[in-house]
């Protein structure tokens, strides 16, 4: 009988393979070495085809629709539920073909190649401030031992440290002293890969339309614009700019029963990355207001009845909003967008 529906686990190099009729019942089990599974699927007439969004899923996504099949990606934690009894390649499989038949089930759209590259360039960068940030703290916790007190900021530590192992006075061994210089001698390093780094990241933002787009509203940068079009790709799989806000964990949680709504702190779900710019580049803009002899508008409303802390999430909502307004519809920012509906 004819196969409508598969499901594929993933994995290194033995992929689990699920498929069902149009009536739902098993035609498929299969289990395919990895050179297997391009061959498989080129023989295999049209189906839907699910995956969990996990490791390499993006890249067989593509290589699968090339063949002419319908790919979807599903989050882990959504195909969780469908799993019968105990776990294994076969269950998850057949959990992940089931899941991928519901009406109601979320999708994970799918990134191309350029897509992965640039956000593949963010990971890098964070991976680098991390270790730069970590090794600046050993210096500091380091010299700290010696009753040598840096002062808060990772710029005195270029600053004020070689000072201070040149310094005599201090009564720092030479072995210590040579010590600190090679930490420096790595923090330099670390602080360069991320400068050249940001400056691929800073180049593929100015040949990027929507990521320019998006480098017009306050508080985004080119760092935070073109991860996120590279994170988002097509805003049109959003409804709505909630759910962009949603998938980024900016909404508050819910913990409502018995028709009493209970609105809590906001969800942190998704992408902690894309998150954390969205609220820093948020903070920059309250501070900015703040200096103003006369800060006028929403922020500054908002500033006088709510903490900083929670302004700024509620500006980085806003901004993931109007993200999703300007990809979905090709729109150009206008900050004055509001006072020319209201004066019209």
């Amino acid at each position: 009988m004819k196969i409508t529906t598969v499901g594929i686990d993933l994995a290194k190099n033995v992929f689990q393979v699920h498929g069902v009729n149009e009536h739902g019942k098993t035609v498929l089990r299969k289990q395919l070495k990895r050179d297997q599974v391009a061959v498989f699927f080129a023989n295999l007439p049209q189906c839907l085809i699910g995956m969990e969004a996990c490791g390499s899923a993006h890249h067989w996504a593509r290589k699968l629709r090339g063949l002419g099949h319908d790919v979807r990606l599903m989050a882990p934690q959504f195909v969780k539920p469908y799993v019968k009894t105990n776990k294994n390649d076969a269950a998850d499989a057949e959990a992940i073909c089931e899941a991928v038949g519901r009406p109601n089930m979320r999708f994970v759209p799918i990134k191309n190649i350029e897509q992965q590259a640039v956000l593949a360039l963010h990971r890098v960068r964070q991976g680098f401030v991390k270790a730069r940030t970590a090794q600046s703290n050993q210096i500091r916790g380091l010299l700290a031992e010696f009753g040598l007190v840096i002062p808060q900021g990772i710029a005195h530590i270029a600053t004020r440290v070689p000072d201070l192992i040149e310094d005599a006075d201090n009564d720092l061994p030479g072995s210590f002293r040579l010590l600190v210089q090679r930490l420096l001698d790595q923090l330099k390093e670390f602080d360069r890969q991320v400068h050249e780094i940001e400056s691929q990241i800073v180049a593929w933002h100015r040949m990027n339309d929507d990521s320019r787009k998006l480098a017009k509203l306050p508080g985004i940068g080119p760092i935070t614009a073109s991860a996120m079009v590279a994170s988002i790709g097509d805003a049109k799989s959003f409804k709505s700019g909630r759910q962009v806000s949603a998938w980024l964990g900016l909404v508050p949680k819910q913990n409502s029963t018995g028709g009493k709504t209970v609105l809590l702190g906001m969800s942190k779900r998704g992408d902690s990355y894309l998150r954390t710019l969205l609220i820093q580049g948020a903070r920059s803009v309250i501070y900015a207001a703040q200096r103003k002899e006369r800060p006028d508008g929403w922020l500054s409303r908002l500033l006088k009845r709510r903490n900083t802390n929670v302004a700024a999430v509620a500006l980085a909502n806003k901004n993931a909003r109007i993200i999703w307004a300007l990809l979905s519809n090709g729109r150009e920012f206008r900050a004055d967008y509001a006072t020319a509906i209201a004066v019209a």
